[in-house]
């Protein structure tokens, strides 16, 4: 179910999922010059400097028969050494042709498509954990649980911050008298 991983190289790894809703079905000709781009498209982020990991569906190359957020919607999961590192692919390679096309095969996105976050190196996320947390990002914005390129939280934040919650979770007075107790605790 994934492309293998590379070794691991610090702490903490950057976890990416995005979505792409479809506009017509992936066997429709009009998809096919996407289709044809899938192949040298992953194997080019397979060996790009700071690649980790990329998730694929059981006994295929890529994740597109996967639907976990709709069935007109693709995923890309995919793990990266460093934010940079995924910047580069994204923006500096011919993943960013590809992305210059994508009106002729994906619905505009009205909602955010792109989601980050800190993950301990080694962890692959599944793709329940990857539409958990474009689903905080939508509902909450940004923040280090659930990030975008362009309001990035460092791995360390994002540490702090879990440190933060699971505290005040364990630290959390209680709300108030026992059920069925009354004012006195009686």
């Amino acid at each position: 179910m994934t492309a293998s991983p590379r070794p691991i190289a610090g702490a903490h790894h950057l976890a990416q999922l995005n979505v792409a809703t479809l506009l017509h079905p992936l066997d429709d000709p009009r998809m096919a010059p996407f289709v044809e781009m899938l192949d040298p498209i992953n194997t080019a982020a397979d060996g790009a400097p700071g690649f980790v990991w990329r998730f694929v569906e059981e006994g295929t190359s890529d994740a597109t028969a996967a639907r976990p957020a709709g069935e007109d919607v693709i995923v890309n999961l995919t793990v990266w050494e460093t934010q940079e590192a995924l910047w580069d692919f994204t923006y500096r390679s011919g993943h960013l042709e590809v992305m210059r096309q994508r009106r002729a095969w994906f619905e505009r996105h009205v909602e955010a498509h792109l989601v980050l976050w800190w993950v301990p190196a080694g962890h692959r996320p599944t793709t329940e954990e990857a539409v958990e947390r474009l689903a905080e990002l939508r509902a909450h914005g940004p923040s280090p649980r659930a990030f975008t390129f362009a309001s990035a939280y460092t791995a360390a934040e994002a540490e702090a911050s879990a440190a933060r919650s699971a505290s005040l979770r364990t630290e959390a007075p209680s709300a108030g008298p026992r059920r069925g107790a009354d004012a006195n605790g009686a």
